[in-house]
């Protein structure tokens, strides 16, 4: 487990990280999101070490990270896959890692085969493409078999393939038991795969709950119908007591009613429905909800025609 209190990170006059306290436990996938500049990364590396909190405190499975003896053995992570000796093979860049941390060499053949790369693994890291970059990220992060695992953007620059095997890794490492905490960008990636999540804005602590409860608080769904008389549909929906909406192409949307009252009473004024479905709240919706106040960068469409380039 990772546990988190008061911690706080400043750069001169920069508050990076704010009193962030939460705990990653095991059994889970967990999430960890917030916009650019919100203090994802700055977080991940005072749990390594990496950088020293200007207060507060961050434990694995309580111990600091520097005390911890072999420490590849207990927390595996990906923050850089480009962090690797430009001269070493793929094999020998986990070769040094595994002797100084006590890892049996037999395992470097294990990961390296687990993550595609057993064919390269005599190659030279310089040579390979962002995917198989990552791949060799996650097999250092895999190396010492570690209870807990972290990820930064573990997908960037994979194809579908690899992005299903990254989601599908994550997931059985958590049902094993593993801690297993990951930041990345891809809502709709982060929806399949994460079971809870962590929400960051200017550093400080936004949500920290299931994936089903941050959705439900902060996104909403919707029940949209359609059929060849949208007034009487809207008439009929609203005399029952429910709040219909009107859209342009004659569509309405019902957020006060489930799919089944919505039916039950176009059937009962004999209307014939063309569509029918309940609308659902994402997590991108969600996020951009609760998080559109944290946005340090935020882009504007630029002048000229709108919703286009100016000329």
């Amino acid at each position: 487990m990772i546990e988190l209190s008061a911690l706080t990170k400043r750069f001169g006059d920069k508050t990076a990280v704010d009193h962030l306290s939460f705990a990653v436990r095991p059994g889970v996938v967990t999430g960890f999101l917030g916009p650019n500049g919100a203090g994802k990364s700055t977080t991940m590396r005072m749990i390594l070490g990496l950088d020293h909190p200007t207060s507060g405190d961050v434990l694995i499975d309580g111990k600091h990270y520097a005390e911890l003896r072999e420490p590849l053995r207990h927390l595996g992570a990906l923050l850089e896959a480009r962090a690797v000796h430009p001269g070493r093979t793929a094999y020998n860049h986990l070769r040094c890692l595994a002797q100084t941390n006590d890892i049996p060499e037999r395992r470097i053949d294990e990961v390296l085969d687990l993550v595609g790369l057993g064919s390269v693994a005599r190659k030279r890291p310089k040579g390979f493409s962002l995917g198989m970059g990552q791949r060799l990220g996650i097999a250092t992060a895999l190396l010492g078999d570690p209870r807990i695992l972290m990820f930064d953007e573990p997908v960037n620059g994979l194809d579908p393939e690899g992005i299903h095997w990254v989601r599908t890794v994550m997931r059985r490492l958590a049902a094993e038991g593993r801690t297993v905490f990951v930041s990345s960008h891809l809502m709709s990636e982060m929806a399949l795969t994460a079971d809870h999540l962590v929400v960051i804005g200017r550093g400080r602590l936004l949500a920290d709950t299931s994936m089903e409860r941050f959705i439900a608080e902060n996104a909403r769904a919707f029940v949209r119908v359609r059929g060849p008389e949208p007034e009487r549909l809207r008439e009929a929906l609203a005399a029952a007591g429910l709040s219909p909406e009107r859209h342009p192409d004659d569509s309405l949307e019902v957020t006060d009613a489930p799919p089944e009252r919505v039916g039950e009473v176009a059937a009962a004024h004999g209307l014939v429905l063309h569509e029918l479905s309940q609308q659902r709240a994402s997590l991108e919706e969600a996020f951009m909800r609760l998080t559109h106040e944290t946005v340090e960068y935020e882009a504007h469409e630029a002048p000229g025609r709108a919703g286009g380039w100016g000329r």
